[in-house]
């Protein structure tokens, strides 16, 4: 597939390397994957400040996570969710640990340059977020309607950005189904395979443990397939969230393009050997202008000299 590098075909030693590449280039993709890693960071250095001045650890025991992790998850319970509508974006950036965040990372590295192959970075962003909302949508929905989750609905909190990757991951299976992956122990497996198996692992272990993160990762992977399914009928679902103009947000980490005249005053042409001449071509009539000085003295000057003169003095 063009314009598509599998990164499990990459030598050790290039990894580094490749990630280094990766994060200069402030794409969306890299940028997505940045915040991440920096909210994670944020998270786990006030949890060790706290940790340190034996603040907040009844709290982190009772609930499992921090006072800061908390506040940015997402309440199954309504009446919380009230008081903290914002959770509804921040849930899809909060990670447990650090195996949560790398292997959430991997698979939208993965997930979204496939995406961004085939539509555009604007899309694949709108697909995250979007792809977390119907997440945040079933998990709501799951823990307020059915009898098994009633007793937990009241403290029971969802985090992470598993539904928003799944969303990009399934989109990017639905739109290059038998584009083939090199996984460790496995060998090349078609995409629909991988997405699949994720989908059926999520389904089958909803009663074994984190129900509610089992649920929003199929409301997420739902969102990604409905919204290939009708791109491909022209039809673009998630048209009315990119007005939002999310892609200006992920911009901000991008440093602006300024051509060297907009910074200096001074300018200076592009080419080495222009700017050498014109520097000539001035230093020759300033020593024309200081030779008749010499010659005749400062009052002999017209006005056009004595003013380049003075230009000349203030740029030195």
């Amino acid at each position: 597939m063009n314009g598509y590098s599998n990164p499990y075909q990459k030598k050790p030693g290039e990894y580094w390397i490749a990630i280094k590449q990766f994060f200069a280039q402030k794409s969306a993709l890299s940028n997505l994957i940045l915040i991440n890693i920096l909210v994670f960071l944020f998270i786990n250095l006030i949890s060790l400040i706290l940790f340190l001045l034996s603040i907040d650890q009844a709290f982190a025991q009772t609930n499992g996570v921090s006072r800061l992790a908390f506040w940015l998850s997402l309440p199954a319970d309504l009446s919380q969710l009230i008081y903290k509508p914002w959770t509804l974006i921040t849930y899809m950036f909060v990670q447990e640990g650090l195996f949560h965040l790398a292997f959430n990372m991997m698979v939208l590295y993965v997930g979204g340059q496939i995406f961004i192959n085939y539509l555009s970075s604007k899309m694949m962003v709108t697909t995250y977020f979007i792809g977390g909302l119907s997440g945040a949508l079933f998990y709501i929905i799951a823990f307020n309607i059915f009898p098994a989750f009633a007793a937990n609905v009241s403290n029971a909190i969802a985090l992470g950005s598993s539904a928003s990757v799944l969303a990009v991951f399934v989109a990017s299976a639905t739109l290059a189904p038998n584009l083939k992956l090199q996984l460790f122990l496995f060998g090349r497996i078609s995409l629909k395979y991988i997405a699949l198996v994720i989908i059926i692992l999520d389904v089958l272990n909803i009663q074994n443990g984190n129900a509610g993160g089992h649920i929003a990762h199929l409301g997420g992977a739902l969102y990604g397939f409905l919204f290939v399914s009708q791109m491909k009928r022209g039809t673009n679902i998630g048209s009315f969230f990119e007005k939002l103009r999310f892609d200006t947000f992920f911009n901000w980490f991008k440093k602006p393009k300024q051509n060297f005249r907009d910074v200096y005053t001074n300018k200076r042409p592009s080419k080495d050997e222009n700017y050498l001449r014109k520097k000539a071509e001035e230093q020759a009539q300033i020593d024309e202008i200081l030779e008749k000085i010499k010659k005749s003295g400062y009052d002999s000057l017209s006005s056009n000299e004595k003013a380049k003169l003075f230009s000349a003095s203030n740029k030195k």
